[in-house]
């Protein structure tokens, strides 16, 4: 430190100034002497047992007086520490270099440089171990940086781990082609003699998979948010062997259990999400992106979300609606008040985990593009009257493209799921849909809350061959359950959902796969989230789905799941 000085004096008797800023700091900043206390200047420093000499108070105030370094030094006095002493020193050298380095024509004087050493030289212990101090910090400030993934994006994961069985008594009847031995669920049924083909299912396994996303939230102003969200799994869960064609991932089946890709069971990573969000106002923000997600903006319900809820497929949102979960487009959000929000967007369909090769992710496609089917637009209105009572209303408004020349599959809603043909194995062309949605969620005590929704969906059937009538089918969906927050801890999450997710209410007619033999499919699911640690939350599940496949004579199915849900 007294070296340092010296390079002072040098440059002092060479152009009568102080050195840079820079030199100062290099030289005189941090210390670290015994039990912290904090200074007036915020660095943290300890009490020294030594008066202090009334030359370097003195000294202290003409530096004060001529650069004005000091912003409080009424408290300095003989009683005070060193440690204290030299902290603000330290300040005061600083802010003196930036004064001359700002004003050439009034350079420091003899005086004022002989002033400086004699302190240094006094408190060189002092200065010395404040200087350790603020090289540590820097060093572990450094070391922050060159760790931290971006300055302006923040990554997080969630990965699952899922212990899933089916059981059933009986062979489940299920609707699907006799093609590959019946084993597709993905292939449609043909008719024979008016009715759709059957199979019968019986043989699962239980299954250990995994699923996770990765998410990048950057934000280049603050109030704005680019999500990146990429996906890998190599789930099939075991309900999906009883299912009838097109119901794949539906009943009996965790949102978390899935392969989330076209390439089944493959972990191979997938963009999921793309989308940017920024503000035009005070309460109106606007979604823009390739593929956004549905969910993040409509049909929401505290007990429902799939991470800590009621959390099925069928159990998650209603089962009538988002023929899209993912699409091209945009979405506006407006905060009305502090009660009433509206939603409201425009997407064409583009979805990690449909093939594009099959013809999905139309919107990127140039030969149906982001106005041709399969789109969807849709509006809702939240109102909530309290914090502990939401109600959502939307409407949705799609046209459904027919794969294979069928509607239904994936991408189907609100038929929902199965096919449909025009009543005699023929095909169809687009199909114009709507739905309606109620969804509320109400939190009766702080530890017991009751949700519900009602779906109500018509999809209109236009056959190919024009001299085939057509028409309409129309379905609804009734949901009802119990939520019983802190179940056990703080922040878990216990569930119970009553399900039935379609009710047909006309042009049965239609469906190639789903009406059954004119059974209504019902469900009861019990969840309960229980969150470990702050990364690591158990999630039991249990579900009972009765007369699956909307066939009577099915006997129940009874599908367990147990996750590992971590997040970090």
């Amino acid at each position: 430190m007294l070296a340092g000085m010296g390079a002072i004096a040098a440059r002092g008797q060479a152009t009568d100034a102080l050195p840079s800023h820079e030199q100062i700091s290099a030289q005189l900043t941090d210390a670290r002497i015994g039990t912290p206390i904090v200074a007036t200047d915020g660095i943290s420093v300890s009490p020294s047992s030594v008066q202090l000499p009334d030359w370097a108070i003195l000294a202290l105030q003409r530096l004060d007086d001529r650069y004005d370094c000091i912003e409080d030094n009424t408290d300095l006095n003989r009683e005070s520490s060193r440690a204290k002493f030299a902290a603000r020193l330290n300040v005061c050298l600083s802010l003196a270099n930036e004064s001359i380095a700002s004003s050439p024509t009034d350079p420091a004087t003899k005086e004022d440089l002989e002033t400086i050493q004699k302190l240094q030289a006094e408190f060189a212990t002092e200065l010395t171990a404040l200087r350790g101090r603020v090289e540590a910090i820097e060093a572990k400030t450094e070391i922050l940086k060159q760790q931290q993934f971006s300055a302006t994006t923040k990554l997080s994961a969630q990965v699952w781990v899922n212990f899933t069985g089916a059981f059933t008594s009986n062979s489940i009847t299920a609707e699907r082609s006799l093609a590959q031995g019946g084993t597709n669920a993905f292939i449609p049924p043909a008719r024979v003699n008016g009715v759709p083909t059957r199979v019968q299912l019986r043989d699962t396994n239980p299954t250990v998979s995994n699923y996770l996303f990765l998410t990048l939230n950057s934000s280049f102003t603050g109030k704005d948010s680019l999500v990146t969200q990429l996906v890998a799994g190599n789930a099939n869960s075991p309900a999906n062997q009883l299912v009838s064609s097109g119901f794949f991932n539906t009943w009996g089946t965790p949102i978390t259990d899935q392969t989330g890709t076209p390439q089944a069971g493959s972990n191979a990573v997938y963009l999921r999400e793309l989308s940017y969000t920024f503000p035009i106002s005070n309460n109106v923000r606007i979604a823009v992106g390739p593929r956004l997600n549905t969910y993040r903006y409509f049909d929401q319900n505290r007990f429902t979300n799939f991470l800590t809820g009621a959390g099925s497929f069928n159990s998650s949102g209603s089962s009538l609606f988002a023929a899209i979960d993912r699409g091209s487009g945009a979405i506006v959000s407006w905060n009305i008040s502090p009660q009433f929000r509206f939603n409201a967007g425009y997407l064409g369909e583009n979805t990690e985990f449909l093939n594009s090769a099959n013809g999905f992710n139309t919107s990127s496609n140039p030969a149906a593009g982001l106005f041709g089917s399969t789109n969807q637009a849709i509006g809702e209105l939240a109102y909530s009257p309290s914090k502990d009572l939401n109600i959502k209303l939307l409407y949705s408004r799609s046209l459904i493209r027919p794969y294979n020349g069928f509607i239904g599959g994936a991408v189907g809603e609100p038929l929902p799921y199965g096919y449909a043909d025009d009543g005699f194995g023929g095909r169809l062309n687009d199909a114009p849909a709507d739905t309606f949605v109620a969804n509320f969620d109400w939190l009766l005590t702080p530890q017991v809350g009751v949700f519900g929704r009602y779906s109500y969906g018509r999809t209109g059937i236009i056959p190919v061959n024009s001299a085939r009538a057509g028409g309409n089918t129309t379905v609804q969906s009734i949901q009802l359950g119990l939520g019983f927050p802190d179940l056990g801890k703080k922040g878990a999450l216990g569930t119970i959902s009553y399900l039935i997710p379609h009710s047909y209410l006309g042009g049965r007619e239609f469906l190639l796969s789903g009406g059954g033999d004119g059974g209504k499919q019902q469900e009861l699911e019990f969840a309960y989230y229980y969150p470990a640690s702050d990364n690591l939350a158990i999630v039991p599940a249990f579900y009972a789905i009765f007369n699956p496949n909307n066939f009577q004579s099915n006997s129940p199915v009874y599908v367990g799941n147990v996750r590992m849900q971590f997040s970090f």
